[in-house]
């Protein structure tokens, strides 16, 4: 008796070994996968820079640095072109500036209205409603701010023509809202409850509750929304390139025209001569943008790790 328990003991150790070796293995396989996968993104990202830099580069060899950061006017294919990046820069902030001004308002309130306010069933339809509104391609977006929202700017602040920043800001903070509610939406839902029972429970209001306990709990999630809004507003084209007028000139105004950096990169890429100065130029703009972008990560990278440590 004693040996065969002996026996089914070795048997047992002999399989509980083999499994960890097995649960070992798979451990070592998988995370080896995911750090491949993470190194190629990180490579992938490096080579674009690269390749952007390389290029891009060669345009100082005809363009001084001052005439392309400083420069007031964007002209390549006129008698005596200029190469001055400022306009389309200008253009890009103000049509980005304008849809945060608009989306992140209304985004982080009807992110609080649907996770704290609204009942089942509105919540379900509002959800239904903000995918379907992230589905829209931005074409067709463009092609509505053509016929429809142009008219209405045009008409309500009597102007001579509708594609305006203005146009183009609105446009893309609709763009930009679906991401901003959706994942505000995720941060305040995923909070403990005993957060908000413990705030009523000690007499608060749901208004205050919401506003002292619920917002600077989920803050973190919610810079994160409005920070990658913000990215979705900056290298959008299509419709930028659709209502914004594309007029290359430094805008003093939301309602007059301007152009961005994304809208100029698509209309002008394939107009230009293979390793011409104007082909050189399009790959700066793109490396302006791409570093543009790569500083709003960091700093949303930055924002959110202070509030981590705040939270600690």
């Amino acid at each position: 008796m004693k040996e065969s328990a002996v026996r089914m003991e070795a048997i047992k150790h002999r399989k509980s070994l083999k499994k960890g070796i097995k649960h070992r293995l798979g451990e070592f396989v998988i995370e080896n996968i995911i750090l491949l996968m993470g190194v190629t993104s990180v490579v992938i990202v490096g080579l674009i820079f690269l390749f952007l830099l390389k290029t891009g580069i060669m345009l100082f060899r005809d363009v001084t640095p001052r005439e392309f950061f400083l420069g007031r006017y964007w002209f390549p294919v006129s008698v005596n072109p200029q190469y001055g990046i400022l306009p389309i820069v200008a253009g890009s902030v103000m049509v980005t500036l304008g849809a945060i001004l608009i989306s992140v308002p209304i985004g982080i309130g009807s992110a609080i209205y649907i996770a704290e306010v609204a009942p089942p069933k509105i919540k379900t339809a509002l959800k239904v409603i903000i995918e379907f509104l992230s589905a829209i391609p931005s074409v067709v977006l463009g092609f509505l701010g053509i016929v429809v929202l142009s008219n209405w700017v045009r008409i309500t602040f009597a102007l001579s023509s509708g594609f305006t920043v203005l146009t183009g800001s609105i446009l893309v903070s609709l763009m930009a809202l679906p991401t901003i509610i959706s994942i505000s939406d995720d941060a305040i839902s995923a909070l403990p409850k005993e957060y908000k029972e413990a705030s009523l429970a000690l007499g608060a209001t749901q208004w205050e509750t919401i506003k002292h306990v619920l917002v600077p709990a989920a803050s973190s999630g919610i810079i994160a929304a409005v920070m990658l809004g913000i990215g979705r507003a900056i290298g959008e084209t299509m419709t930028v390139m659709m209502v914004t007028g594309n007029a290359a000139q430094i805008p003093n105004s939301f309602l007059i025209s301007g152009r961005t950096m994304t809208a100029t990169i698509a209309a002008e890429m394939g107009d230009t001569v293979r390793n011409g100065t104007h082909y050189h130029a399009l790959f700066a703009v793109g490396l302006v943008l791409l570093t543009m972008t790569t500083c709003i990560n960091l700093i949303a990278d930055f924002v959110l790790s202070r509030a981590k440590r705040e939270g600690l």
